[in-house]
């Protein structure tokens, strides 16, 4: 089980039962989410944990959760998670907890994500802005620093290399 805490727009969008969240049974913990206008429609996905981002169409947003494992696996697969880490994590994702935001500092590191990825976008895309584009976009917005994470890793695709190291280590 996961948590995914949805900004207020993607709340509107998706419209789901609402709860106080629980713990995550996932390595890279809970997730926030923000739906991204733009044609085509977006949702930008980060890892409380790791500030992970993982870009993925939002169409159908009804959905959104129930595709975003597979998403997810893409997205590790991409940073060279090992196969094991991957399958653990989307096997501990079969049911997901919708909630509000929580952590300010994450939403502010979403924000900035979206500030970036319209530039990304801009730079990858191809006409049909196929998946593949939003792979290279969020493998590239993993190498941000980002300020909570000064004290350690400082950029998200280090971040999840740690704990993964650390996983395997246990």
């Amino acid at each position: 089980m996961f948590n995914l805490h949805c900004t207020k727009k993607l709340i509107y969008r998706i419209k789901p039962e609402v709860a106080v969240p629980g713990q995550s049974d996932t390595a890279l913990g809970n997730w926030y989410a923000t739906a991204l206008f733009w044609k085509p429609q977006l949702a930008l996905l980060v890892s409380e944990r790791t500030l992970l981002p993982v870009l993925m169409p939002l169409a159908p947003a009804a959905t959104l959760a129930r595709r975003f494992p597979a998403q997810l696996a893409l997205a590790l697969k991409e940073h060279g998670v090992p196969s094991e880490f991957i399958a653990q994590e989307v096997w501990r994702m079969d049911k997901v907890q919708y909630a509000k935001t929580a952590n300010r500092s994450v939403v502010g590191i979403l924000n900035e994500f979206v500030r970036q990825a319209e530039f990304w976008l801009a730079a990858y895309a191809h006409e049909k802005g196929d998946d593949d584009d939003l792979l290279v976009i969020s493998a590239k917005l993993a190498e941000t620093p980002c300020s909570p994470l000064y004290k350690g890793p400082v950029s998200p695709d280090k971040a999840l290399h740690e704990l993964v190291k650390a996983g395997s280590q246990a």
